[in-house]
């Protein structure tokens, strides 16, 4: 093994040197057959004063065409099984009125404050 080659080195452990950068292996050896019980590693620990920049997540990192895809398969599989909602006319017509009523709550109350004020 060339150890002049930066970068290439396995990290060592054994008695006289203590683990490098922080990994503790098992002494290797040729001659026991034993089976060593395999983990994940640990993600790395932050740095303080860096944060990770988020990145999206789930539908919000697929393309907007195969998410479309889904949900309409979502809704032909729900309306075929009978589990879709339909309004009605009459629903719909309130499910607006109260869409509108949540929407201009603040500005109907300042008028209201204002009539009572003037």
């Amino acid at each position: 093994m060339n150890t002049d080659t930066i970068g290439t080195q396995s990290p060592t452990t054994n008695t006289n040197n203590p683990p490098v950068n922080g990994h503790q292996s098992q002494p290797e050896s040729k001659e026991s057959n034993e089976v060593h019980e395999l983990s994940p590693d640990r993600p790395p620990l932050p740095i303080e004063g860096e944060s990770k920049p988020k990145r999206p997540r789930g539908f919000a990192a697929m393309d907007r065409t195969l998410v479309s895809a889904i949900a309409r398969k979502g809704g032909k599989a729900a309306h075929s099984a009978g589990t879709a909602h339909e309004f009605t006319s009459d629903e719909a017509r309130e499910a607006g009125r109260k869409g509108g009523r949540a929407t201009h709550a603040k500005r109907r109350k300042a008028v209201d404050e204002e009539k009572a004020g003037g």
